[in-house]
């Protein structure tokens, strides 16, 4: 239950508001919804015990209206806000301004993100921790200082954007040509995602799995790993599918990993629940990504195997308590697999919003749904095109991949095209039966040319 926090606002909307409500009300507390005008019929804003609007559809007018949250947090004398993911949750202005006025974010402090926020600043604590980072440069200052760095560092090399995330601001140039190309687009696309255009670049790392490290930190020092998840499945360094554990590393190396987390979170003053990526090549070396300070979308695999309820832990650690959780307390149980359901064409990705026609939900034995979305729900095309995630759990891969064909197949969702088919035809692919799957395999056979 909790002690110090009575009400909390949920700045974020879709299936992690519907979460973060549940998670909430188990914890005797209190929920309150906001919700933009493309919103005034999600579920969120039916469940939750307030619900507030605040603004018109577009993001910039609503979910990343920083004065308009507030005023939301004041005229429901919230005690606290949930950020989810996306939008405002890894917003250190925002997270600043909350500490200010006396709001429990319900994250990581500003000044932490301020530093895992920026991807050169959190390489340097990387390596100041001792955990493995990608040979690479600091902030890129023009192409002359990118030629320089690419030549030392060995082609192909990596852009990256400082302040980036999900992609955007990123470019692989395998010579000089491209790089010259190629730096300017990912600086502008950096500074129309971000408003930051800084870049720099690394060792690019061909085919490699990409692999995360969920954690715990409480207020007190106490930092814990709670599982690996693979994330290679990716269309455009975009995830689309997750599994924990990877079928890939030993357990010496996920052992090993889990403890260059720990270590990061503590070099960091890390407190909640957040999540260090890695990528790790053929021969299962592993350098540092970045650490996003926020629950992730592919929590659910992480509690399946754990039985341990992130969300709830995140707010409980706001809320002063302290982490009561042991490393080796922690028992690993099966396998579980999520699958993220876009509303996107499954061959191209491409959006495609619109009205829910018909709606099965698929249930049994080992399967879980979190979703926000109903019969007769239209989907806004002003937001992410995630809709529903369907998570799995087997006692072994085996039993989890064949319950996750079955609950696709159960899967019904008319009205719009989504990525369920996609999941099926990976769910049959031998890279992926045999776990030796790279972030490459989409992109390389997945996506219309």
């Amino acid at each position: 239950m909790l002690k110090r926090i009575k009400r909390i606002l949920i700045a974020n909307r879709g299936e992690i508001a519907v979460r973060a409500i549940r998670a909430i009300r188990e914890l005797d507390g209190e929920s309150v919804a906001v919700y933009s005008e493309a919103d005034k019929n999600s579920i969120h804003k039916e469940l939750a015990d307030i619900s507030i609007c605040i603004g018109s559809s577009p993001s910039s007018k609503s979910y990343l209206n920083i004065p308009a949250i507030l005023s939301a947090i004041d005229l429901t004398h919230s005690d606290a806000v949930y950020p989810g993911y996306g939008f405002l949750a890894e917003n250190p202005n925002f997270a600043s301004i909350c500490e200010r006025s006396n709001i429990k974010f319900i994250g990581p402090s500003s000044k932490t993100l301020n530093l895992t926020g920026d991807k050169a600043a959190a390489r340097r604590a990387a390596q100041e921790a001792g955990v493995p980072i990608i040979p690479g440069s600091p902030p890129v200052e023009d192409i002359k200082d990118a030629l320089e760095i690419a030549q030392n560092i060995g082609y192909p090399v990596l852009i990256k954007a400082a302040a980036g995330g999900g992609g955007r601001g990123m470019r692989v140039a395998n010579n000089e040509q491209e790089l010259v190309r190629l730096l300017p687009i990912a600086q502008r696309e950096a500074e129309t995602a971000f408003g930051d255009k800084t870049v720099y670049i690394e060792k690019f790392i061909e085919n490699p799995k990409h692999i995360e490290i969920q954690i715990l930190a409480d207020e007190y020092g106490n930092v814990v790993y709670i599982s690996d998840r693979e994330c290679s499945i990716q269309r455009r360094h975009q995830k689309l599918l997750e599994e924990a554990h990877s079928p890939f590393i030993t357990e010496e190396v996920r052992r090993k990993m889990g403890e260059a987390a720990v270590k990061f979170a503590k070099h960091v003053g890390f407190t909640g629940a957040g999540t260090v990526e890695f990528i790790v090549d053929k021969d299962m070396n592993f350098y540092f990504i970045e650490m996003n300070g926020r629950i992730q979308v592919e929590h659910p695999v992480s509690e399946m195997i754990t039985g341990i309820d992130l969300v709830a832990w995140q707010i409980r650690i706001a809320d002063g308590q302290k982490l009561n959780i042991k490393q080796q307390d922690i028992r690993w149980n099966g396998h579980a697999i999520e699958f993220r359901i876009n509303a996107e064409d499954p061959e191209s990705f491409t959006p495609s919003p619109g009205t829910i026609t018909k709606l099965y939900i698929p249930g049994g034995f080992g399967v879980r749904v979190d979703t926000h979305i109903y019969q007769g729900y239209t989907i806004p095309p002003f937001y992410d095109s995630l809709i529903a995630k369907l998570i799995v759990w087997g006692q072994t891969r085996e039993e989890a991949i064949e319950r996750g064909k079955r609950a696709l197949k159960e899967f019904i969702i008319e009205g719009v095209k989504t990525t369920i088919p996609f999941h099926l035809k990976i769910l049959e692919h031998p890279e992926f039966l045999k776990g030796s799957y790279t972030t490459s395999l989409v992109d390389r056979e997945f996506l219309k040319k």
